[in-house]
């Protein structure tokens, strides 16, 4: 018989195995609060119990001295837009959701309707600005893609711009949100994380937003670390697979880094024999583009599209604090992989079951990594 030897790959999959039934009423539409007050559920795949109900102000007590936590501090900007067409004989009015910028004065962006928008046509967003020498923020369509994406050349430049956009704008709540209410004034702190620096994200690394003042004094107090690494969140983070197998699926890239500091302090974690928890699936997975095979962590810097699915081998990441994710969602095949299918799929179940909160505002849970054989035909 032909001896198998271990894979780090994830391996094609039917997508219909990471789908699952929400009723309606488990998706949170604003966050706990306070923040840490939101439910945690511990999970330890063949652990007893595997299965543990806590809070998030809890999760010291999970962890030991010497532990890292690793949060992305990207800042999610008011990147949806509401205006209308100019030029033509009717003015439509247009929604654009911001998705990456290009340079000064130009970002990708999705647009609804876009059958009514052409190359060369002009976008005029919003009312007057807040503060009255920025005028009108007009956008030209510079070209259009595939799917409602366009290119966006801004009438302003730099910080100008961003201080435009983030007056006109509203934050860029997830659809399951969005198609409930309407985004408001207390979106633009709730929809933020305590870590928040670095502007750029289109929408927030949501494990991040459990943390509070008092829960990071209590792990200072337990001797655990935090450290920072920036993801700029985009629009794919939302987005269901459609393809019947995971192959097919394209992930967004997305841009990250971590510093050279930041890779060397969570070495030095990992050779005194601490352990490194990745606070989201933005921080998880830039974690894993910077990783050797050794899973020693160097500096990154660039844009990443890694796709994880069950059957690849974690080397940075030895547990990860997340929310609860989308059916079908490249999210819930990353927690799949990451402590096991068959334990995920019982998870959710328990947490809907239990009345757990999903997505963005809900609530969180804590996973151990699943040991399971990964392997190949040599």
């Amino acid at each position: 018989m032909t001896p198998r030897m271990w894979e780090d790959r994830s391996v094609a999959m039917r997508t219909d195995l990471f789908d699952f039934d929400l009723p309606s009423d488990r998706i949170a539409l604003r966050p706990a609060s306070p923040r840490d007050a939101a439910r945690l559920l511990v999970v330890r795949p063949g652990g007893a119990p595997e299965l543990d109900d806590r809070s998030v102000r809890d999760l010291p007590d999970f962890l030991r001295a010497g532990d890292a936590l690793v949060v992305n501090d990207s800042k999610v900007i008011a990147a949806r837009l509401k205006g209308r067409r100019l030029g033509r004989e009717t003015e439509p009015k247009i929604e654009a959701t911001l998705t990456q910028r290009i340079d000064g004065s130009r970002w990708r962006a999705f647009v609804r309707p876009a059958k009514k928008l052409a190359a060369g046509d002009m976008i005029r967003f919003g009312d007057e600005g807040k503060v009255c020498f920025l005028g009108q923020l007009d956008a030209t369509v510079e070209g259009k893609g595939e799917g409602g994406e366009v290119t966006l050349s801004f009438s302003f430049h730099g910080p100008v711009l961003d201080q435009a956009i983030a007056e006109r704008g509203d934050m860029p709540l997830p659809p399951y949100i969005a198609s409930k209410r309407a985004p408001d004034e207390q979106d633009r702190t709730d929809y933020q994380t305590w870590f928040a620096r670095h502007e750029g994200s289109v929408a927030a690394p949501t494990a991040g937003l459990h943390f509070t003042e008092g829960l990071l004094a209590r792990l200072t107090a337990r001797g655990i670390g935090v450290h920072k690494v920036t993801l700029h969140v985009g629009p794919g983070t939302f987005l269901p697979v459609h393809a019947d197998d995971t192959a097919d699926h394209k992930m967004h890239a997305e841009f990250g880094e971590v510093s050279a500091e930041t890779a060397a302090a969570l070495n030095a974690v990992r050779a005194r024999g601490g352990r490194i928890v990745a606070v989201g699936s933005t921080a998880l997975r830039l974690l894993e583009s910077a990783a050797a095979d050794d899973g020693t962590l160097g500096r990154f810097a660039g844009e990443t599209a890694l796709f994880i699915t069950p059957g690849y081998r974690f080397k940075a990441a030895d547990l990860m604090l997340t929310n609860f994710h989308l059916p079908r969602s490249t999210l819930f095949m990353l927690v799949a992989a990451f402590s096991g299918l068959d334990t995920m799929q019982r998870a959710y179940a328990y947490a809907i079951a239990s009345g757990y909160r999903f997505y963005s505002y809900g609530d969180a849970c804590l996973l151990h990594r699943a040991l399971v054989p990964r392997f190949r035909s040599s």
